[in-house]
């Protein structure tokens, strides 16, 4: 095993003890990595919701190269969210490394593909020179609250709630046994949603997903031409059209998109509503919010996000990213 040290003279792993996996053992075993790689190494494990963000925060503002965070994605969040509403300009926010040890662990499979994770640790801290990708956020105005992976309303946000306390399945089983024990019992709501002002879907919604990253759950791919550093939000929108029954195997692939009432749009602003009065259920990064409100304004914030990745396998391609196909509110319906 590499004792390889690197780039980072420092860094700050969180950890949380009470995540998907609630296995110690790992836990145990990525601090010993982290401590052959990294001279010094300060861990903190999580007490409280917030903890994550806060100690994050504490980070960007002390002299820290690197922020580990060992959880599954809401922690994830919760730490990205700190870097970002921290007093330090991008260039100078340390760089986050996920590593998973959640239930659906979505963005770090976005980053690096479900490689093991000892590889991502000497990959990401050894060497002179790693990769970054600013990540783009996203803001949700009606909450104050940042999302990293996406928001969704529907039958995204109803999986999670049914998911919740599944200790008996692990992993993204988890969400996969959710999905079926909810396909009977779903029924669409009324809403809109709007990109850059302009309305692309009105009538039922089954579920509607914005964010930058391809993966919910770690397995669904409801957003699979995203691209976590371009600038701009992906949001798609599945309507009554769709049976509830096929959607869960379209979505491992991505093959709803060419699905009779679904919507596929790009912007910086989108405004989810319920348009019948009544409260529409959200969540963002697999947290569920329990509020009387009808709909979300969601803003991107891009960029804000330093985070180490694999090298480009194509630099010009990788370069041109941010220039794709898909401008600002341009609505696709396959």
């Amino acid at each position: 095993m590499t004792t390889e040290r690197g780039w980072a003279n420092s860094a700050l792993l969180i950890a949380n003890p009470q995540a998907g996996t609630r296995d110690r053992r790992r836990l145990d075993e990525v601090v010993d990595h982290c401590a052959r790689l990294v001279p010094q190494l300060h861990v903190v494990h999580t007490e409280y919701p917030g903890h994550a963000e806060e100690r994050a925060a504490k980070a960007a503002e002390s002299v820290t190269d690197a922020l580990i965070v060992l959880g599954g994605d809401g922690t994830t969040r919760e730490a990205a969210s700190g870097l970002a509403r921290s007093g330090v300009e991008p260039p100078r926010r340390p760089a986050m490394l996920n590593l998973p040890f959640g239930t659906g662990n979505s963005f770090y499979r976005e980053i690096w593909a479900d490689s093991p994770w000892q590889q991502v640790l000497d990959r990401a801290l050894t060497g002179a020179r790693p990769r970054l990708r600013h990540v783009d956020m996203a803001h949700i105005r009606e909450i104050d609250a940042l999302a990293l992976l996406g928001a969704g309303s529907g039958m995204v946000a109803d999986v999670l709630e049914r998911a919740h306390g599944m200790f008996d399945v692990q992993g993204r089983d988890r969400y996969q046994r959710a999905v079926a024990e909810l396909l009977g019992a779903y029924t669409p709501y009324e809403g809109r949603v709007s990109v850059d002002g302009e309305v692309v879907h009105e009538g039922a919604v089954t579920l509607v997903n914005v964010g930058g990253g391809r993966y919910r759950a770690g397995r669904f791919q409801l957003l699979p031409h995203s691209v976590i550093d371009d600038g701009l939000l992906d949001v798609c929108v599945v309507g009554g059209e769709t049976g509830v029954a096929e959607l869960a195997g379209l979505t491992q692939d991505g093959s709803h998109l060419g699905r009779p009432g679904v919507v596929y749009a790009r912007g910086t602003r989108i405004v989810i509503e319920r348009t019948d009065g009544r409260p529409l259920s959200f969540e963002h990064d697999g947290e569920l919010r329990t509020s009387e409100a009808s709909g979300y304004t969601i803003d991107v914030l891009p960029g804000v996000l330093p985070v180490l990745a694999p090298a480009a396998r194509n630099p010009a391609v990788d370069r041109s990213r941010g220039s794709r196909s898909g401008a600002s509110g341009e609505a696709h319906r396959p």
